[in-house]
């Protein structure tokens, strides 16, 4: 019989992407995956999800493969592998599968929980919701072959595999760190799986350490519990699958001690780093790299980030190539630490060359993010990042495009600071093009989601900006009525005075209406007061100076000031360029937005 279950094909979980195992791929559930992608896996199933192998294509191949051809020995190659937390595991059971089948036979119930743990664990990009399931089936069957351990650590996964892990998560996963504790007691659980489930837990509780009523304390807690973990697990580091947890657990210990003590974290990343190569394990270290690298951007140590980057993209073995969603993530860290470092003080030729690489990595960044998997919001940050660059460079046509379909990718409630700043550039481009209607459709709709904020100058800004655009648009007079339209379409809670508050707080509708009117007039001819006309007087009439009819005199330097959408949602998260909040110079958060990390 095949690995798969009824499971599989009810969720529409595509096992094992088509090629070779030798061969880099970015499958959605195949192989096993990565102990840090969402959190859903650890130590024995660490990985970073490569390998492949059509199973129609399984017989015959193996004399391409160099796999034997016997049943039984590529059932001995699979559970090696899956014991080992080889990133072909998933590969090599579905190898299996059919060669049993073929030969009259199937899969027992601990080795079809085996290969389903393989499957949900390189469960990435738009089947990731399918990994909890197979986890809780993964759990049965182990449970039928009685595989405690492999059962519990099975159960802890599912529980950390979904998108947001609460309080009740939390609860259980402790629930099973006492039972692996007292199954290892009695042999019934090895290093690999007790270590594993404690892991999970401790991932969970970094993710919720930002919620708890004190914040600092909870983190000093849980980096007891992580080294008390290193203690346990580091006498049985001659197991592969221990040395995986060790690594993965100091990283998460560098994470939550970046915050409180950079100096100290680069210790334990370092010595993640380090277990991960002595080890030798066969999968990618990226989340650990990415991590490193930012903290030694933000102690200033900017070659040496871009160094372990470079060699991060250049790495990859062939038994274990790095995945593509990988990939685009190091290109964007590169392209930040690389446009950090490229500020003052270079040569012209210099600054061009830095130019050039940022765009080179952010351009590769969006290639590689809509791989076979297509990691959606890796990419709408990849398309945002190249779009602004464009722009900033006059290439609105080329910029707009980018920035238009990273819109589609942003479509999350947290998402509200990144969409605010897509419609804020894509406005720009409209002006850039000569399209100043469409230019005030984009800054009315981001004025209208930056209304849900508390602080209201960005909606103020923008809602400025939408008359103003109106104003280049048509008669001033129109772009009052058109902008309070667009206003109330889009749902900004009634008419916003895109005009600066006046000293009243129970300004009328009239006092907004003459603002709007003094504005829309200011942008097209005569100058305006000083009171109709407050933070942006000299921006816009820079502007009509400079742009003419357009409107375009440079980017309007507001859009600089828009909450950070990519910024860490707490200040012991993780972002998508590795950075940890309040240890980076951009710790910037828009009210309500949560990116997740990658550890």
């Amino acid at each position: 019989m095949s690995s798969r279950s009824p499971d599989e094909f009810r969720l529409g979980v595509r096992p094992y992407d088509r090629g070779s195992g030798g061969t880099e791929r970015d499958g959605g559930c195949g192989g096993t995956g990565g102990g840090t992608g969402g959190g859903a896996g650890a130590g024995a199933g660490t990985g970073a999800g490569v390998g492949a192998g059509d199973p129609g294509a399984a017989h015959g191949s193996s004399a391409r493969t160099g796999e034997p051809d016997d049943p039984h020995e590529l059932l001995h190659r699979a559970r090696r592998l899956s014991a080992h937390g080889h990133p072909k595991a998933g590969s090599a059971w579905e190898r299996a599968a059919v060669a049993l089948r073929r030969a009259g036979g199937s899969l027992t119930p601990g080795d079809h929980a085996d290969a389903l743990d393989a499957t949900a664990l390189d469960c990435r990009g738009a089947a990731g919701p399918a990994a909890g399931p197979l986890f809780f089936r993964a759990a049965d069957l182990h449970e039928q072959a009685g595989q405690r351990g492999k059962a519990l650590v099975s159960r802890a996964r599912a529980l950390v595999a979904g998108p947001e892990v609460g309080a009740t998560a939390c609860a259980r996963l402790t629930e099973l760190c006492g039972r692996a504790t007292a199954l290892h007691a009695i042999g019934q659980a090895d290093a690999a799986e007790t270590a594993t489930v404690h892991l999970l837990r401790g991932r969970a509780r970094a993710d919720l350490l930002d919620t708890a009523p004190d914040p600092a304390a909870e983190a000093d807690a849980l980096r007891a519990e992580l080294t008390r973990l290193i203690s346990f697990a580091a006498p049985h580091r001659a197991d592969p699958a221990v040395v995986g947890v060790l690594a993965d657990t100091r990283a998460l210990l560098g994470r939550i001690t970046t915050p409180d003590d950079p100096a100290a974290a680069l210790v334990h990343l370092r010595a993640a780093l380090a277990e991960h190569r002595a080890g030798d394990l066969p999968w990618p270290a990226t989340p650990h790299e990415l991590l490193l690298a930012a903290v030694l951007r933000a102690t200033g140590a900017h070659e040496e980030a871009r160094a372990l980057l470079r060699a991060a993209l250049a790495a990859g073995a062939p038994d274990a190539p790095l995945r593509a969603a990988d990939r685009a993530l190091l290109c964007l860290a590169l392209a930040r630490t690389v446009e950090v470092d490229g500020g003052p003080g270079r040569t012209a030729t210099g600054a061009r060359e830095v130019e050039e690489e940022m765009l080179a990595l952010l351009a590769e960044g969006v290639r590689h993010a809509d791989g076979p998997v297509e990691d959606v919001h890796v990419g709408a940050v990849a398309r945002l990042r190249l779009g602004v660059a464009l722009a900033e460079r006059g290439r609105y046509g080329e910029a707009s495009e980018l920035l238009a379909r990273a819109l589609d990718g942003f479509a999350a409630e947290s998402d509200a600071a990144a969409r605010v700043r897509v419609r804020a550039w894509l406005a720009q481009c409209a002006l850039g093009l000569g399209e100043p209607a469409g230019a005030a459709r984009e800054y009315a709709l981001a004025a209208a989601e930056a209304g849900r904020w508390d602080e209201r100058r960005h909606r103020e800004e923008l809602s400025h900006r939408t008359a103003y655009a109106l104003a280049l648009a048509g008669s001033p007079e129109r772009a009052v009525r058109e902008w309070r339209g667009l206003s109330e379409a889009a749902g900004a809670g009634g008419t916003v005075d895109p005009g600066a508050p006046t000293e009243t707080e129970t300004a009328t509708s009239d006092t907004s209406a003459t603002s709007a009117t003094a504005t829309a007039t200011s942008a097209t001819s005569a100058p305006a007061t000083a009171t109709a006309q407050p933070a942006t007087e000299s921006e816009s009439e820079s502007e009509s100076a400079a742009g003419g009819g357009s409107g375009v005199g440079g980017p309007w330097q507001g859009v600089y000031d828009l909450p950070e959408p990519f910024g860490p949602p707490g200040r012991y998260q993780m972002n998508v360029y590795g950075e940890v909040g309040g240890a980076w110079p951009w710790a910037t958060t828009a009210p309500g937005t949560r990116v997740q990390g990658c550890v």
